[in-house]
């Protein structure tokens, strides 16, 4: 894969910057946007190649990114990453326009050999392996925040759980 131009919407001023100077040292221009906002200001004088959205951007969704990415440029290569990997988001993440979505912690091999996977694998092992209730339940959980862009508080309520209890939850599961 040849390097390009790159933007990387990462509300983790750290990971960011690590991610940025992991792809500069393999030839990559990189801009790096915090939120929704910043993404939107940095479109209006660059056109990246690639992109790399974090899932849950503070309180907002990396799914409005991915959107207004695709939006931008038809053809971009655009990886979602994120500490709350579930299959709802991923579905929404590739309806939206993502091109491959990875769960935290990634690198930068795994995300560049991401934006090079474009068609999927007719070969992919099928297994037949029963969903267990802890999985449900932690599908449900992140179907009901992506549907509140989010929003713990919203979250707990739809799902008639504590905040606290839901915030455990997500304190367990999280990959970052």
């Amino acid at each position: 894969m040849e390097p390009g131009s790159l933007i990387i919407v990462e509300d983790d001023a750290t990971f960011a910057r690590t991610l940025s100077r992991s792809f500069e040292r393999r030839g990559y221009t990189v801009s790096c946007a915090h939120s929704s906002s910043e993404l939107e200001v940095l479109l209006q004088t660059e056109r990246p190649a690639y992109a790399v959205v974090d899932l849950k951007l503070g309180t907002e969704s990396g799914l409005l990114c991915v959107r207004t990415l695709r939006a931008h440029d038809p053809e971009m290569r655009i990886v979602v990453l994120t500490g709350y990997a579930s299959i709802a988001t991923a579905v929404e993440a590739i309806k939206l326009g993502a091109s491959n979505y990875l769960p935290k912690p990634a690198n930068t091999d795994e995300i560049e050999a991401a934006f090079g996977r474009t068609a999927g694998d007719i070969d992919a092992p099928i297994t037949r392996q029963a969903t267990s209730i802890k999985t449900w339940e932690w599908e449900r959980i992140n179907e009901t925040l992506a549907e509140t862009g989010f929003n713990i508080s919203e979250t707990a309520r739809r799902l008639g759980m504590h905040r606290r209890t839901l915030a455990r939850k997500l304190e367990k599961r999280q990959v970052r």
